[in-house]
């Protein structure tokens, strides 16, 4: 854990090194209060909750998530540090979980700041706000998961901009994925359990629940599960690097 830690701090530092992190924070909070209220119509819809501030969440995270993971091996690569980086004494796993640490701590971050909106609903009127936590509790492990694929990605390649497009494709596939323009093209010639694991895949379906205010254990075995596996195949990627 002492060596997570310090890959962890040193990360993070990284991020706030430069103005850049906080144009991509400042952007995801503009962008989540201008949806909410223009494109979301908050005042129109008369209601006290915050359904569409998280209808968003999947679509901005397919901006923001890959944008803040294309660095964190793909840059370690191209400025020749990966070698300094993989020859101290720490093991791999250490290294990817300090780094997807770091990035989730930046997007907790971000998310943090978006919480003037569930202060805005409780003055306007009476939310839940149990149903509310627990999907703020669900943004974040969707946003976990998120990285975890953009880590995978960035440490598949040098280029930060062709890790960013990659990651991008593989998390709208998975958004994409549970949606009815999605599952039809398979539903003519599938057979029916195809279909629905093919559509169990999904952010959308497995978030909608918890944006309710749900707590399933699926929905968190799944965004948890699809973590832990594309930190797996990190793992595996930079270790079959670092052996050639």
């Amino acid at each position: 854990m002492r060596h997570i830690w310090i890959i962890t701090k040193r990360e993070l530092a990284a991020y706030f090194s430069t103005p850049v992190a906080f144009v991509f924070i400042a952007i995801f909070v503009a962008l989540t209060g201008a949806l909410t209220f223009y494109i979301g119509r908050f005042f129109e819809r008369d209601q006290a909750n915050l359904d569409t501030f998280f209808g968003f969440h999947p679509w901005l995270y397919l901006l923001l998530v890959p944008a803040v993971s294309m660095r964190l091996w793909a840059e370690e690569r191209k400025s020749g540090t990966i070698e300094q980086l993989l020859t101290l004494p720490v093991t791999t796993t250490e290294a990817v979980m300090g780094k997807f640490i770091a990035a989730w701590l930046f997007c907790g971050i971000a998310l943090a700041l978006t919480m003037p909106m569930w202060i805005t609903v409780n003055v306007l009127g009476s939310p839940d706000n149990g149903a509310i936590t627990v999907a703020y509790l669900g943004s974040f492990l969707m946003a976990g998961a998120f990285l975890a694929i953009g880590i995978c990605m960035s440490a598949l390649t040098r280029n930060q901009i062709v890790a960013f497009i990659a990651a991008a494709v593989v998390c709208f596939l998975f958004t994409m994925s549970g949606l009815d323009m999605v599952l039809n093209v398979f539903r003519g010639w599938a057979p029916s359990a195809l279909v629905e694991t093919i559509g169990s895949f999904s952010f959308l379906s497995r978030f909608q629940s918890l944006t309710r205010g749900v707590i399933e254990v699926r929905d968190l075995v799944f965004l948890v599960s699809i973590t832990a596996f594309w930190l797996f195949a990190t793992v595996v990627f930079v270790d079959a690097r670092k052996a050639a």
